[in-house]
């Protein structure tokens, strides 16, 4: 099943029904785009934030891992701009009164177009030209285009006035440059040195939507690499490469990923591209942005901090301010797009109008990785015994309700790449003279194949397979 005849639709009643997002407050008729995970939502989140830990700080050289506040001094947003220029281009339908993003009518009218390269003037001048409609009302009369800043604000203390303004943060970015002089002196890193960290991220959206795509908090996976200046465009490419392999690894297929490079730079960047996947419904979109960043961000902590961001290179004895490559990985759209890649519906036998829902998952991020399943309840006991042994060691499910093959189906549907079933053979029968013969029947989700394996080779097998 390619990703052209899959419907968002589709995706959201499978993560609502089987546990993976729930949308926010539910039960207080929700608030606009804002989305709970589930447990299994919650697991997968958490299998991808320590496949990107493991990828990008375990195995890298001079790579270091950051926790820093959601809150900090105002000064911070200051310095890196979004005070005065963090803003979104937005008009309003003078006929239904909905507002949106200029940008996102133009690309969503014409992909090609390209709206990140054009000015404020020229998307004004774009959507006129080409009488794009209201997509609420379909009437062609907008408002001019109006910069409307994205940042949370609220106040610190017991006085609402302009000396106790804090924002919420709006990347994470900023924590790992304020820490870098720490991290410097603390680890005692050498150019070219990177900083990653996992955390939320919160922008005032006007126009939210997509499921999951865009919301108004969520999580990035941030890093950092300071580098000397000269060597900043050969990372930047470097980093490009690495994050694309890193989807792929992941399960992404290359034929559903793209490269697009920024027409229009930021004031700050140098070079910048984004990794693309093609979503079902909502076509192509943004999963991580690389940036040559320079070294905008440390010298404006350092002109409105007072305090030196500067590094003495020990081979050369210069000083110099780093420079920056950015790589950022939205982990919402990245679980998002992999839902999406895995989600499938086999027709098992045509005549019987029989089709399985599946998640071809990746087991190494699955939220289940096994579901221990006894044939019977009278050999209940027994599986129990083996779940709460592989608990040890995996994530697993016990289930002992429906038929075997429903079991199966309700296994396919989460993503669990492997079901183990306890059967009579497993324990044998005295009575009847039938030894046990210590065995488990795997079946595979993918191939529905199944093997014999004894119970002490279970764990060994499940690692080998499972990735663990």
């Amino acid at each position: 099943m390619n990703n052209s005849e899959k419907t968002m639709d589709k995706i959201v009643a499978l993560c609502k029904n089987r546990g993976f997002i729930f949308a926010g407050s539910e039960i207080y008729g929700g608030l606009a785009n804002t989305w709970d995970y589930g447990p299994l939502g919650t697991r997968l989140k958490n299998n991808v934030k320590d496949a990107w830990r493991k990828r990008f700080i375990q195995e890298r050289h001079n790579s270091f891992e950051v926790d820093a506040d959601i809150l900090m001094n105002p000064r911070v947003w200051e310095a890196s701009g979004h005070v005065g220029s963090f803003s979104d281009p937005l008009l309003d339908c003078k006929e239904c009164k909905m507002r949106f993003r200029a940008d996102n009518l133009i690309d969503e009218f014409d992909p090609e177009a390209h709206a990140d390269g054009m000015s404020k003037e020229e998307m004004f001048d774009y959507i006129k030209a080409h009488s794009i409609p209201c997509p609420n009302c379909g009437k062609h009369n907008f408002t001019d285009i109006r910069e409307f800043n994205l940042m949370f604000q609220t106040y610190r203390g017991v006085t609402n006035d302009a000396k106790s303004v804090i924002y919420l943060r709006p990347e994470n970015a900023q924590g790992e440059y304020v820490n870098y002089p720490n991290v410097l002196r603390s680890m005692r890193a050498k150019l070219p040195f990177s900083i990653g960290q996992i955390g939320k991220a919160f922008r005032n959206e006007i126009t939210p939507g997509n499921f999951t795509f865009r919301t108004i908090e969520f999580e990035q996976m941030e890093f950092q690499t300071f580098c000397k200046p000269g060597d900043d465009l050969e990372l930047y490419e470097y980093f490009k490469n690495y994050g694309r392999q890193f989807y792929e690894d992941l399960g992404l297929p290359a034929e559903n990923l793209r490269f697009h490079d920024h027409e229009k730079l930021a004031h700050y960047a140098k070079a910048a591209c984004d990794i693309e996947f093609l979503f079902p419904t909502i076509g192509w979109g943004e999963i991580n942005g690389t940036h040559d960043r320079t070294d905008f961000d440390l010298s404006r902590h350092q002109e409105y901090s007072g305090q030196k961001m500067d590094y003495l290179d020990p081979y050369t004895n210069e000083r110099y301010i780093p420079y920056i490559v950015e790589s950022t990985y939205g982990l919402d759209r990245t679980v998002l797009a992999l839902l999406c890649q895995a989600y499938d519906e086999e027709v098992v036998d045509a005549e019987k109008n029989d089709v399985r829902v599946v998640l071809h998952l990746k087991p190494s991020i699955a939220p289940i990785k096994a579901s221990i399943l006894p044939l019977s309840k009278k050999l209940g006991d027994k599986a129990m015994e083996l779940r709460d042994e592989l608990a040890k060691h995996f994530m697993v499910d016990y289930d002992d309700t429906g038929s075997i093959g429903k079991r199966y189906r309700r296994a396919d549907e989460i993503g669990t790449p492997y079901c183990v079933t306890v059967d009579f053979d497993t324990v044998g029968d005295p009575e009847k003279g039938i030894e046990p013969d210590n065995a488990v029947t795997i079946r595979d989700r993918d191939t529905m194949e199944q093997v014999r394996v004894p119970i002490s080779e279970l764990r060994a097998w499940l690692t080998e397979h499972v990735g663990a």
